[in-house]
């Protein structure tokens, strides 16, 4: 006789090793999605810190202001790529629908045939 859980199997509700099958396409949660573009975010905004102190110390280092100033060049557009990466949402699956779908206008059709005109 068969056991429950090869009756489980042959309904689709477990793999051959046991764990349950996946069974929806929903979309990750709006919690989780938040969580990881704050962390781009702090990963992104933590790099400029570093970068400044790197060129007060390539500054007192070899006292060559060009190299700071690269540094700092590099360091000022942070922010505003933190905000760019972290406001991204995922991209779109290629099957998920599209919700504008433009289609061209359809010319008009010519009318083949007389209509009775009144001529007064």
């Amino acid at each position: 006789m068969a056991s429950s859980s090869d009756f489980d199997r042959a309904k689709g509700n477990d793999d051959a090793s046991g764990n349950p099958v996946l069974i929806t396409d929903a979309a990750q949660s709006f919690y989780d999605e938040q969580r990881i573009r704050v962390r781009k975010y702090t990963i992104l905004m933590a790099i400029r810190i570093p970068a400044l102190v790197l060129a007060a110390l390539a500054y007192s280092e070899w006292a060559n202001p060009w190299i700071s100033l690269a540094i700092i060049g590099i360091s000022v557009p942070l922010p505003w790529i933190a905000v760019l990466v972290a406001n991204d949402r995922p991209p779109r699956k290629s099957d998920e629908p599209r919700r504008y779908d433009h289609q061209a206008p359809t010319p008009p059709a010519i009318e083949s045939q007389q209509h009775p005109t009144i001529e007064g």
